[in-house]
């Protein structure tokens, strides 16, 4: 076989450049059913016209085989990433709020689907027929409207119901816990102050900053002042409760010493508005560090703790979010005790999935109690050493909160990546309390759900609470045939609490193709959601099977995809040419790079921590996060740009550093910044402020200089690093030094240390499996 020609093999980021040429800066309206959005890396302003936006619901294909048997052939997976509260730019129109008083939103008597642009009115307007069951239902009196010559209603652009992909409609009473309005939600912080924590200077960090931060709590537009309340509590082996009642001269500290029945030893004065309390919730983080400053205290407990905001939520009558700042494995006797359980030897056996679910049951039912009293758990940690992720990160991850995790946090080089991750999740879009449901038409149904969720039966997706980061991958099967002029619709519907307490329902709605051509199929799929897809799936599956087994399903079902395109669809070619339908030709290269992410490669020199808390994170991603996760962006610092224009990125492959240069790749998690030993003086020096490449120290944060070099660097960092999730730490990477090796692991296209195949090794790996099954 001839070695294949690295550059002649397809290249993301041509793909990703011919989809910015053609399509970036446009206006992308979402007018027709089954058309295949820009993809995820280009900007664009999209105008919702009748379907959700792309920010909203991406697919991995616009057009279903219309019958089981077709998908079954093709292999290729249907499912929608829905992220039902993802950030709208501000030149995008907001979602409509419809608010029909006491009658509520319009819904079809059979299936329940929501009013929205598939619904057909008939018989004058007097009835419509629902776009789901097909059931005709009467239009109630209030939303009586006449049609005009085509069959449609003279109002359908006054009703965003009618026309928009998405809308929000206030919810009446009988959507509420026990038919009663909800409360705004609380915000509850949990600090360990356990002796590493107040020796590191953590504690009185995370106090300082909270005096700013509680200023900055989210309210709604129209609002003076955020109506989130917030409480305080502090623990190593048990809990410290706080009054901080505005009418106290002192906060009053409570001590709970029985952690095994956690209580809540005070109700009136925990949970306080923080304008109304500023004096006295001040006065008490001034005094957290010192009351703690002499303790010793280094054994924590952890589940109590979590128990114990639960019941102050539950006892409040109110949703909310618990921020905990924990950095050590619990030891403490308490329920959720842990032991150190990392053990090398079960790499690569059939044990090795025991590392990645929680070592004790506690957890799990824990979990269960905060998605049913709509307690978020949002765990920021600090480990220097093991601290069983699976088990800590699992009430997080069913909660639909966020982890953060800092290594051997240092205060004066980490504190700004903690710091700006806190800010952001505090002032984060927020939904509580929420519960999803996802209709579909006739003929196929959603059949299985990945995300930060908890499932009690098979169609209710729980969360506690829902960010804009947040998204639910959904798999779709058909139950029959799907009929080609109705095509397959589909309805998420969230029914949430808003931060000042409003019961809302968000309604996204859109219509896909169908075809029983493959050819229409294959030529509407969209890869970056087909990898979110087969990340999620699985870092499901290793819960329940050999990493080994899961890494041959991706394999498999790459290979049966393509030659199930090659057998139907594409012209007559030699045998020894792959064949790669044109949607899906960087498919190859990015199942490559899940098939090499450290949670289904085990290697002794990988911390399970690590690989656990990227399980986690990816569960929960949409498609613009793990696109950039398992493809990292390289971009080489070029001088002769315009200031504000960010360069073209780069294949992610060795040989496209050069001595002379000097390049910045990111994938969301982390950044680096890579300096070959030829790097210019001038640039060094511009950068640094330092005379040449042996001065420049990697330990040091990269300053802010008043020059063109730093102004430009800080400026694409910002650019990159905005719309991301996570604050990416920076690291300084010279050139055939040490630090160089952990750079290296995110040339994806490179084979990798820890065994990984090189993307053109993978993608001959492909072509022999497709081959034989043509065979």
């Amino acid at each position: 076989q001839k070695k294949l020609d690295p550059d002649s093999i397809p290249s993301p980021i041509q793909v990703i450049e011919n989809d910015k040429a053609s399509r970036g800066g446009q206006i992308y309206a979402t007018n027709t059913r089954g058309q295949v959005p820009p993809l995820v890396t280009t900007d664009c302003v999209i105008q919702d016209q009748g379907h959700a936006s792309p920010r909203y619901i991406r697919c991995t294909t616009y057009c279903f085989p219309s019958s089981s048997d077709m998908a079954k052939q093709a292999h290729i997976p249907l499912a929608a990433v829905i992220q039902p509260f993802a950030l709208v730019p501000q030149n995008e129109t907001p979602l409509y709020v419809v608010n029909h008083g006491e009658t509520g939103p319009i819904r079809c008597n059979r299936c329940k689907a929501y009013m929205c642009p598939f619904m057909q009115f008939i018989e004058g307007g007097r009835r419509y027929q629902c776009g789901f069951c097909n059931c005709v239902n009467d239009v109630p009196p209030f939303f009586f409207q006449h049609l005009d010559h085509i069959g449609r209603r003279v109002d359908h652009y006054e009703r965003p119901e009618l026309s928009l992909g998405s809308y929000e409609y206030v919810a009446t009473l009988d959507y509420c816990r026990n038919n009663k309005p909800p409360n705004p939600p609380a915000y509850i912080f949990m600090i360990d102050v356990s002796y590493r924590n107040i020796n590191s200077g953590l504690v009185k960090l995370i106090c300082e900053e909270l005096k700013t931060l509680l200023d900055k709590l989210p309210r709604e537009e129209q609002e003076e002042s955020s109506a989130i309340r917030v409480g305080f509590v502090t623990y190593n082996k048990v809990l410290h409760f706080f009054n901080v009642k505005s009418n106290l001269a002192q906060p009053q500290m409570m001590v709970v010493s029985d952690v095994g029945e956690v209580f809540v030893p005070l109700l009136d004065g925990f949970l306080v508005n923080f304008q109304e309390s500023r004096s006295v919730v001040n006065n008490l983080l001034d005094q957290i560090p010192e009351m703690f400053a002499d303790t010793n205290e280094s054994e924590t407990i952890f589940a109590p703790v979590i128990q114990a905001g639960m019941e102050a939520l539950k006892a409040a009558e109110c949703a909310g979010k618990l921020f905990i700042f924990h950095s050590s494995l619990p030891t403490a006797e308490a329920p959720g005790k842990l032991r150190n359980r990392d053990d090398k030897k079960l790499l690569n056996t059939d044990k090795e999935k025991t590392l990645f679910q929680p070592q004790v049951n506690y957890y799990e039912t824990l979990a269960r109690d905060c998605v049913a009293n709509g307690c978020c758990v949002n765990l920021f940690l600090f480990p220097n050493q093991y601290v069983d992720i699976a088990s800590l990160g699992l009430v997080t991850m069913y909660t639909g909160g966020t982890l953060y995790k800092y290594n051997n946090f240092q205060l004066n080089s980490d504190s700004p990546q903690f710091l700006t991750d806190l800010r952001k999740d505090i002032e984060k879009k927020t939904g509580f309390d929420a519960i999803m449901r996802v209709r579909t038409n006739t003929g196929f149904r959603a059949t299985d759900f990945f995300g930060a969720i908890y499932m009690d039966n098979t169609t209710d997706v729980e969360m506690a609470a829902v960010d804009c980061d947040k998204a639910v991958t959904v798999e779709f099967k058909h139950d029959d045939k799907l009929n080609e002029d109705s095509g397959a619709l589909i309805q998420c519907a969230v029914l949430y609490t808003s931060i000042s307490g409003q019961r809302r329902l968000r309604i996204h709605n859109i219509g896909l193709n169908c075809s029983s051509q493959l050819a229409d199929v294959y030529k509407t799929c969209e890869t970056d959601a087909l990898i979110n897809f087969f990340a999620k799936s699985a870092f499901k599956a290793i819960l329940s099977q050999p990493l080994k087994t899961v890494r041959e399903i991706l394999v498999n079902q790459t290979a049966r995809m393509l030659a199930c395109y090659r057998k139907n669809c594409a012209s007559p070619s030699a045998v020894s040419q792959l064949i790669l339908p044109d949607a899906m030709k960087v498919l190859p290269v990015y199942m490559n790079c899940l098939l090499k992410s450290c949670v289904l490669v085990g290697r002794p020199e990988i911390p399970t921590d690590e690989r656990a808390y990227h399980r986690q994170l990816v569960m929960a991603m949409g498609v613009a996060d793990t696109q950039l996760f398992f493809y990292p962006q390289l971009l080489p610092i070029v001088s002769v740009l315009p200031s504000d224009a960010v360069p073209a990125a780069i294949r992610c492959s060795e040989k496209c550093l050069s001595e002379g240069g000097t390049f910045i790749l990111a994938n969301g998690l982390s950044m680096f910044l890579w300096l070959g030993v030829s790097t210019p003086p001038e640039l060094i020096q511009g950068l640094f402020n330092v005379p040449s490449f042996a001065h420049i120290s990697t330990e040091t944060l990269l300053p802010d200089l008043d020059n063109l070099y730093s102004k430009k660097v800080k400026s694409i960092m910002e650019h990159i690093q905005s719309q991301k999730p996570y604050t990416m730490k920076l690291m300084i990477v010279k050139q055939r030094e040490q630090p160089e090796m952990l750079f290296r692991q995110f040339l994806v296209e490179d084979k990798s240390i820890y065994g990984g195949a090189s993307y053109v090794d993978f993608l001959c790996c492909v072509h022999k499996e497709i081959c034989q099954l043509l065979n």
